[in-house]
């Protein structure tokens, strides 16, 4: 199913949601952490990503590249919901959003969002498979063997790119 909606078949699209509609609520639901600071429900997160994933040309492998993709375009909406809030607000004030994933921060501590996914992005021009790492990790609920598999290196190379991506993100997010 997902290589013929990959193809643009949407029937396979959606015969496909109701199989993995679960997961990815438990995706969104971790994403969004409380409601009312991101202003998604994790309904409404799934089907923001749903449409964006159906617009473009789903190239997903396999089951857990499609879930790592999904958690990413999850992302991608909380960002450009951040940043639609920021921009409404006068000042350009940015939206702090609660993030219940585990413990990127080192702490569980609201973790601003804007903030954090610019960190992402200047790790990647660093250190892009360190980034990916991160990502799939705590964006996508990947394990390390999973990631591993996914980036085609060791699972020891995996831990010390996450070692590496958390310690310089904490970093990079207490500087502010």
């Amino acid at each position: 199913m997902l290589e013929q909606w990959g193809r643009g078949d949407r029937a396979a699209g959606n015969a496909l949601l109701p199989l993995v509609y679960d997961q990815l609520h438990r995706l969104a639901k971790r994403l969004t952490g409380v409601p009312a600071a991101t202003g998604l429900q994790p309904t409404e997160l799934i089907a923001e990503a749903w449409l964006k994933l159906d617009r473009g040309a789903l190239d997903a492998a396999h089951r857990r590249h499609f879930f790592a993709l999904s958690a990413r375009v999850m992302r991608q909406v909380l960002v450009d919901q951040a940043r639609r809030r920021a921009a409404a607000k006068r000042g350009g004030d940015w939206q702090q959003v609660t993030l219940h994933t585990r413990d990127l921060a080192g702490g569980a501590e609201p973790v601003d969002l804007l903030a954090l996914d610019e960190g992402l992005e200047a790790l990647a021009r660093l250190n892009p498979r360190a980034a990916e790492a991160v990502d799939l990790h705590y964006f996508g609920d990947l394990d390390s063997g999973e990631i591993a598999e996914h980036l085609q290196v060791s699972e020891r190379t995996v831990q010390r790119d996450l070692r590496v991506g958390r310690a310089w993100l904490k970093q990079r997010l207490a500087d502010g």
